[in-house]
């Protein structure tokens, strides 16, 4: 096919023929009426500004839909990598947040722990921390502290119903603390 040369009565001519037919086109990809305005400006502007240098060897309609699909087309896959990155984006914002949360209500937590344990009185303390914080068992408690056995289940009684009590709001926390130091 012979190479067309677009004059500007040519391009004039073909710009109101064209014009809404590619942008009905183009909107068959994007489903949205200023998108696909903006891709037929595009080419059809590249069209005029490279019109001396440009070769075509199809029809010029031909040509024009050609570019106006590839065009729809590279607007989808940015619009999906935009919408992929945002979307990672987010995620990483919500999981740093709620790591930062997660350590907050923890460092609250440590505090309150901490705080309740050193209101308590001083040998029911020291048996909470002997059996909790260094892993001894209630007989070996018993012997270290020369007290009963029955004196250290006591004490370990009084010390947990005090916690829950001090801890009401942490409570689901607290339980997986005991169990993560048991």
């Amino acid at each position: 096919m012979v190479e067309e040369v677009i004059t500007k009565d040519k391009f004039e001519k073909l710009f109101r023929e064209q014009y809404p037919k590619l942008c009905a086109f183009a909107n068959t990809f994007l489903k949205d009426i200023q998108a696909s305005e903006d891709v037929v400006h595009d080419i059809l502007f590249k069209l005029w500004e490279n019109r001396e240098t440009l070769k075509i060897d199809i029809s010029v309609e031909a040509y024009l839909y050609r570019a106006v699909r590839n065009k729809s087309l590279n607007v989808i896959r940015h619009i999906e990598v935009k919408e992929q990155y945002k979307s990672y984006n987010e995620e990483a914002i919500n999981e740093a947040s709620q790591n930062e949360s997660d350590t907050m209500e923890s460092s609250e937590l440590d505090l309150k722990i901490r705080e309740s344990i050193d209101s308590m009185p001083e040998k029911r303390k020291e048996i909470f921390q002997l059996s909790r914080f260094d892993g001894l068992k209630y007989a070996e408690i018993s012997k270290k502290l020369n007290i009963s056995v029955k004196t250290v289940e006591n004490q370990m009684s009084s010390a947990l119903k005090y916690l829950r009590t001090e801890l009401t709001g942490f409570f689901t926390i607290l339980i997986l603390f005991f169990l993560k130091n048991f």
